[in-house]
């Protein structure tokens, strides 16, 4: 037996005494005789005074003689017993304070019976990262925007202008709309579109932009007319009449004017011209004070078409503004063009256009096409364009980049950098002038006569929001990107009016437009409310390469905006659900990599002074998102070591849980001693935190060098040392792999990694099945542990619940084969199977969750040694319950043969296990 166990046990064995001793009673009960005595001889002293007094003087003598030599034993006795009620508290607080190092980190923050979900914040970590894949992440550019590039001959236009956005009215040329005949793809419903206008003269069709809302418009319109005209059937191979009869109308002018100008025309020389002609209205109703047409106005519009028989088709933008007219009688939903068949098309209109001015040597366009499709399927294209759906102008971008390429006019990384660059375009559009409305001020507010009502900048705000919010927090539920949207439309609106106060409409949210004009879907699938789960509708871009481009058009090209996303983020940090909080820290490392200087002075620095503990996993986090970029990678490793040798308590908390990551040092040597510096210093203040990150170093591929490093610890002659080196081997054992696990493909369920269906063992059964090298160095911590007197309760705590998860409630296998490794390294000696012995009678009369003895007998059997198993004789089943070949209780038959004690390093006792030994 150790000394350790030895000072533990004696700790133990000792009975419990009063504070005073026995020794305190007698001497009371004593003095009380003696004064009783005292008085009942003052009674008789009128008898015999002489006699009396003579006696008196004698039991008096005889009374201070007995009282002397009852003081000295009792001196003697109290000084003992104080003694070892010293120690004995000693001990208690020694290992009340080792008990608080294996506690949970968050545990400070959440209460220290409350769950904590450290499991739900790392697998949201994970998830996260996969939306930021350092790899493909705009970097990759020379430049974070495009406006234009001439490829060869092709001239590609990237800028964020719509096409004929500075159109206002007039005539549709004739060469456009025959383009549009040629190449037009019909989306989904398209019949049904046509069929409506036909009826009704008037469609109000609702889509977000660049959906090719404007050319279904003009198809439609195209056809409507010719098909009037002539007086013939539909479709595009119908002969258009002379002139054009498909016109823009300038939205200024609206609804009602259009009517109006209609009506004018009646009975005039200009009837005969407006009579089947076909009207193209743009409306925008986002702009500040825009009122849509009410029902009334479209009736009269439709009734002035239908006397001129003419055709008109407003185009409106899907939201809470458009609701009302995609509701009412003239309104439909324009379904996008389906990818796949729009960028054949238009592919096969580029090599069309090719193959008209080559020679006959020249390869045939069909042969063409179909190389031209198999660089598009292509995993490095596909990843490139990181867009689930092309819009018209992205396929009309893509499909002249396919064909460069095939013709030997684009270079394979200027066809990737291309293909990036669509992602960047669609959001700087969607951030292109969002508040240019409000910048020019009305001449009566420039005069002070500003209009008292509440700002309306929230409703312009709001969709802008949406889509910053889904590129922080993509794949959380959907109420909580809306949630986190509201809040930042409140600080964009704050930011951008700040004398007005922000008037949001409660019941406007329309889920569906703010899918739309996010190119966002929704999928079923599960969140963790502490640490279970429950069925939610998740929302994601629909491409992978939009959140890192919002994020970079956000940061670089909006510099104004920073502040308020600043102040929304450090909100997101507070917030106490896992799949929030951890995905705004990996957003806000991604931000800060564009400016780090302005992200650390914003956000890191303070988060990392903060006095919560999620704040500061908060800084740690958004410190390890920056350092997985190779240009920051230097500065965060210096940044992280002057954290560990000077800064401040928080600081040094932060940067534990940054080199728990991995990525924090150069070397995993610089990040062990860089936690050693953490967790020793001001006598184990960070020992907890400390202890938990090195725990988490355990998953990488350098776990050998962190055991051994945890061995020389708990050998250490400082006792801060000791017990980092042991605090480190107890979380070992109750730490479950889910918590810990940085590789984000590792546990995804096609995942080829030993770790992938081990989420929910404890760390050191795992390593024991996955690395049976590693069996004997743990083998050998936990023994310490075990045999320590302060961590010996929490150790022994620990490998009871190592047992019990052998198997599962329902009986399937859980751990047992981790057990099977582990459990005949750390049960070698007399000693080690007499206290295995002792815990599973234990265990198995536990009154709450008794240990049934089948289970208790199998966990036995997997410590004994395999040679001394194979000697055991008997059937299993005919043994009594509580009756098994324990160390204690040897096997009647043969004389037990021990295997030979394995050499353990023993550690030193410290100063206080001397002085309680």
């Amino acid at each position: 037996m150790s000394d350790d166990e030895q000072a533990g046990g004696a700790a133990d064995d000792a009975p419990e005494k009063p504070a005073g001793g026995r020794s305190s009673d007698a001497d009371d009960k004593k003095a009380d005789d003696k004064r009783s005595g005292d008085r009942k001889a003052g009674d008789r002293k009128a008898g015999d005074k002489k006699a009396g007094d003579d006696k008196k003087q004698a039991r008096d003598d005889k009374s201070r003689d007995d009282e002397g030599e009852d003081d000295d034993e009792k001196s003697a006795e109290d000084e003992a017993e104080d003694e070892e009620d010293e120690r004995e508290k000693e001990r208690e607080r020694a290992a009340g304070r080792f008990k608080a190092y294996t506690r949970d980190p968050l545990a400070e923050d959440q209460g220290e019976d409350g769950p904590t979900d450290l499991a739900a914040a790392a697998r949201t970590r994970r998830a996260t990262r996969l939306l930021f894949d350092v790899g493909r992440d705009l970097h990759r550019f020379d430049r974070s925007y495009f406006n234009n590039a001439h490829i060869g001959d092709i001239n590609l236009r990237l800028g964020a202008r719509r096409f004929g956005a500075g159109m206002r009215s007039g005539p549709v040329p004739e060469d456009e709309l025959r383009r549009l005949r040629r190449a037009h793809v019909e989306p989904e419903g398209y019949v049904r579109l046509r069929t409506a206008l036909r009826a009704r003269r008037l469609l109000v069709l609702g889509a977000a932009p660049g959906t090719g809302r404007t050319s279904t418009a003009l198809s439609l319109l195209d056809e409507v007319t010719t098909s009037a005209a002539n007086g013939t059937g539909t479709g595009p191979d119908a002969e258009p009449p002379a002139g054009s009869r498909v016109l823009r109308v300038d939205p200024d002018g609206g609804v009602r004017q259009l009517a109006a100008s209609l009506d004018e025309s009646r009975g005039g020389e200009g009837e005969e011209a407006r009579a089947g002609v076909g009207y193209l209205l743009e409306l925008s109703l986002t702009r500040p004070g825009a009122l849509p047409p009410d029902e009334m106005d479209l009736d009269e519009l439709a009734a002035a078409l239908a006397r001129c028989e003419a055709f008109a088709v407003i185009v409106v933008t899907v939201g809470s503004a458009a609701n009302p007219l995609l509701a009412g009688r003239y309104g439909m939903i324009c379904p996008p063009a389906p990818t796949e068949e729009l960028l054949a098309t238009r592919l096969r209109e580029r090599l069309e256009e090719h193959a008209a001015g080559a020679g006959e040597d020249d390869t045939a366009p069909a042969d063409l096409l179909a190389r031209a499709e198999r660089v598009a399927d292509r995993e490095e294209v596909r990843n490139a364009v990181g867009l689930k759906d092309l819009r018209p102008a992205e396929a009309e971008v893509f499909a002249s980049l396919l064909a460069g390429h095939v013709l030997g006019d684009v270079s394979r990384d200027a066809l990737l950098d291309g293909c990036r660059s669509l992602a960047a375009v669609q959001a700087q559009e969607w951030f292109a002038g969002v508040d240019r409305a409000l910048t020019a001020r009305p001449a009566e507010a420039e005069r002070g006569d500003r209009n008292p009502g509440r700002s309306g900048t929230a409703t312009l705000f709001h969709p802008v929001a949406f889509r910053i919010a889904l590129a922080v927090l993509g794949g959380a539920s959907h109420s909580a990107v809306a949630a986190a949207a509201h809040l930042l439309t409140w600080e964009l609106s704050v930011q951008s009016d700040p004398d007005s106060t922000p008037a949001r409409p409660l019941f406007c949210d329309d889920p569906e437009a703010d899918r739309a004009l996010s190119r966002a879907e929704l999928t079923e699938g599960k969140v963790e409310v502490d640490g279970h789960e429950v069925p939610a509708r998740l929302i994601w871009y629909r491409g992978s390469a939009l959140p890192s481009a919002v994020l970079t058009e956000l940061w670089d090209r909006h510099f104004p905006v920073r502040a308020p996303v600043v102040r929304w983020l450090r909100q997101l940090a507070d917030d106490p659900r896992d799949q929030v909080w951890m995905r705004a820290a990996v957003a806000a490392g991604e931000l800060c990599v564009r400016d780090f200087d302005h992200g650390y002075t914003e956000l890191i620095r303070p988060l990392a002074e903060a006095t919560t503990n999620r704040r500061l996993i908060f800084a740690a986090t958004t410190l390890d998102q920056a350092a997985g970029h190779a240009s920051h990678r230097k500065a965060v490793h210096r940044l992280i070591g002057d954290w560990s040798k000077k800064g401040t308590p928080s600081q040094r908390w932060s940067a534990a849980w940054a080199l728990g990551y991995g990525n924090a040092a150069a070397t995993m040597d610089d990040t062990l001693d860089a936690l050693a510096r953490i967790g020793v210093r001001d006598e184990g203040e960070l020992v907890t935190v400390a202890s938990h990150n090195v725990v988490r170093l355990l998953v990488l591929p350098d776990a050998a060098e962190v055991l051994a490093r945890m061995a020389e610890w708990t050998h250490h002659k400082r006792e801060p040392y000791q017990d980092l080196g042991l605090a480190a081997t107890v979380r070992l054992a109750l730490t479950t792999v889910d918590e810990l696990l940085m590789d984000p493909d590792s546990l995804g369920d096609d995942s080829d990694s030993p770790w992938a269906d081990r989420g929910d063992w404890p760390v050191a059964l795992a390593l024991a099945a996955i690395r049976p090298e590693l069996v004997e160095p743990m083998a050998d911590l936990m023994w310490t542990a075990l045999n320590t007197a302060r961590s010996k309760d929490v150790a022994m705590d620990a490998l009871e619940e190592l047992l019990r998860s052998a198997v599962r409630k329902d009986g399937t296998e859980w751990t047992r084969p981790g057990l099977a490794e582990l459990l005949p390294a750390l049960a070698t000696e007399e000693h080690d199977r007499r206290r295995l012995d002792w815990l599973l009678r234990r265990m198995m009369s536990d009154p709450e969750k008794p240990l049934p003895d089948a289970d208790a007998r199998d966990l036995w059997w997997l410590a004994v040694a395999p040679e001394e198993r194979a000697r055991q004789d008997g059937p299993r089943q005919d043994r009594r319950r509580h009756e098994w070949p324990g160390p204690h209780r040897p096997h009647p038959d043969r004389p037990r043969q021990e295997r030979p004690r394995q050499d353990r390093p023993r550690r030193e006792r410290t100063r206080e296990e001397e002085r309680h030994g």
